[in-house]
């Protein structure tokens, strides 16, 4: 039968066997009018006041948006954030790219994410966690390390904080207080958020909230510097508006959460031979670095010495900035770089992701189907595909002609899960 993967901004149709599970949720339709829905969330909040009641014409305002990896629809949210807020004047406003440690966008990136009119009128800045001067420190943080964060979001008078909420590999949900850490954190901050034993605790996974680390961190700091007001939004595979979650923090994202996991997280009676999957397509899947998400969603139901096909275009590469590509030269195993990993002397920004990617490389078979040349998949220790239909025919030498089968056309949008 035939199914359409999300994959760079076309999809990719292909064939799979007829008894293929599809793991994805009934189509959710956007809803009718974006503009409007957006609206009636800022003037009828969740746990606050209406957003413009709140806003001071005096204010310094600090609008925190994701980058250009997410799919956040920033050229709608945030023309309506200053709309809203039109009794501030323009030359008070700031908007902080929260980079983490990914790098910084052009201009010509930066009107495609916000519109020409914003880029023209409002400053835009993007956080830099190695700059010094652009950072901080706002407290101490239990979890063992000094709390940085971004200058300008600190020493505004009213700070928002934007984004998009869907299940995430280690802090359970993005969105909500993940815009501020790490979106706008120090390196230092940032490390410790991402070290070994964190991103290696059981809890740190899909879905979870209860007792995860790393979203209680991110909480933690969000409380040193809290964000006065919340605009997050949930998107369906088209990547339209399906809700928003407007209000106070942690009320507004613990709602939108809610509704994320009622709608995205699908209970498989089985684990199976070979996955297939994606890495949501166009932006999230431009680099081989966040198309470890798509892997990592796999493994949740592939079996053990099982396979993961996954389909990322990675049109940025593995990427060439960051230290994804570099950490791979330190071993030659997937077990290798898990032992360098998680030896505490071991620090390096990135470390977290290859470590997500070694924990499920150890589990299953992992072939990428890509942009990428050859040598550069295999450099990253994986298995190049350049035709779906033919790796799974010679999979059938491994498994049988029976092979079970999965295929999650929206990648990490949707998190399958067995109870065991």
């Amino acid at each position: 039968m035939e199914t359409t993967l999300l994959y760079g901004k076309e999809g990719l149709t292909i064939q799979v066997p007829n008894h293929s599970f599809i793991t994805e949720p009934s189509h959710m339709s956007g809803v009718q009018d974006e503009r409007k829905a957006v609206q009636e969330a800022l003037r009828d909040p969740i746990g606050t006041l209406p957003l413009r009641e709140m806003v001071k014409s005096s204010d310094q305002v600090a609008i925190v948006i994701s980058d250009i990896t997410r799919p956040t629809p920033n050229h709608l949210l945030v023309p309506l954030l200053i709309e809203e807020l039109n009794h501030v004047p323009l030359e008070n406003f700031v908007i902080i790219n929260g980079t983490g440690t990914h790098r910084d966008q052009t201009r010509e990136e930066f009107i495609q994410m916000l519109g020409e009119w914003v880029v023209e009128n409002i400053r835009i800045v993007n956080n830099q966690c190695h700059n010094d001067e652009q950072l901080v420190k706002v407290g101490e943080s239990t979890f063992g390390c000094d709390v940085y964060l971004n200058k300008d979001y600190v020493e505004s008078d009213f700070r928002i904080v934007t984004g998009f909420i869907e299940p995430h590999f280690f802090a359970g949900f993005s969105g909500g207080p993940k815009g501020i850490m790490p979106g706008i954190a120090g390196i230092e901050t940032i490390m410790t958020f991402h070290n070994a034993r964190m991103i290696g605790d059981a809890k740190s996974t899909w879905g979870n909230m209860v007792n995860n680390p790393v979203q209680d961190m991110t909480r933690e700091i969000n409380r040193m510097c809290t964000p006065d007001f919340m605009l997050n939004v949930t998107l369906n595979r088209d990547k339209k508006i399906t809700a928003v979650f407007a209000g106070e923090l942690y009320e507004a994202h613990d709602r939108g959460c809610e509704f994320v996991k009622e709608h995205a997280m699908i209970r498989c009676d089985e684990r199976f031979d070979v996955v297939i999957t994606s890495n949501s397509g166009y932006p999230l899947d431009q680099n081989l670095y966040q198309a470890v998400k798509g892997m990592s969603a796999a493994h949740k139901i592939v079996k053990k010495g099982g396979t993961i096909i996954i389909a990322s275009e990675c049109s940025d590469g593995l990427p060439s900035h960051g230290n994804y590509a570099r950490i791979f030269e330190f071993a030659k195993t997937p077990e290798e770089l898990l032992a360098l990993i998680e030896d505490p002397s071991f620090k390096m920004f990135d470390q977290w992701q290859v470590q997500k990617q070694a924990v499920t490389q150890v589990w299953a078979d992992v072939y990428v189907y890509s942009k990428l040349t050859d040598e550069q998949v295999e450099g990253a220790m994986l298995k190049p595909s350049h035709n779906i239909e033919k790796t799974l025919e010679e999979l059938k030498d491994k498994y049988g002609e029976n092979m079970s089968v999965a295929v999650l056309p929206l990648g990490p949008l949707t998190i399958p899960y067995v109870e065991e």
